[in-house]
């Protein structure tokens, strides 16, 4: 099964290992760096965009800085795992903010979070309030990060 990334030229990967590396440059230096004229490089950019490849843009934050610096993985495991209750618990897992990511995994467990919070405390709050009473959560297991080695997303596509 082919891809559409497959389908993308030199130029198209260009634009996105720039942009993953700096999504704030301007069309004339990303048109310049990737060896294009403005208009062709906007119109690539354009449908690269349509094409969803470029989900958006935005700021990255420290979350050290913002006082964020308690990270705890968190295994899940649920009470039933038919289609209903993975979405109803995949749409209440969206609204809790202290949870930054959520996959779902083949494996001895169902999920495994990653949850972001200030300190101890305030996660083990996030764990009883929120987590542990989310739909059809049976068990977690919870392990604390002791330093990020690597936080970076997909910045080279060549």
């Amino acid at each position: 099964m082919q891809s559409e990334y497959e389908d993308f030229d030199r130029f198209d990967r260009a634009i996105l290992t720039t942009l993953a590396t700096d999504g704030r440059i301007s069309i004339t230096e990303l048109a310049r760096r990737i060896g294009l004229s403005k208009s062709p490089t906007q119109a690539r950019l354009r449908r690269l965009e349509d094409l969803g490849v470029i989900r958006g843009y935005r700021a990255i934050l420290d979350p050290i800085r913002l006082g964020l610096d308690h990270v705890a993985f968190v295994e899940v495991r649920m009470t039933d795992t038919r289609e209903s209750s993975l979405e109803a618990f995949n749409a209440a897992v969206a609204a809790i903010p202290e949870i930054e990511q959520v996959h779902l995994i083949a494996g001895n467990f169902d999920y495994l979070m990653k949850v972001r919070t200030a300190d101890m405390r305030s996660y083990r709050r996030v764990l009883a309030e929120k987590i542990s009473t989310l739909p059809h959560v049976s068990t977690t297991s919870t392990y604390v990060a002791m330093q990020a080695v690597k936080e970076d997303g997909l910045a080279d596509v060549t």
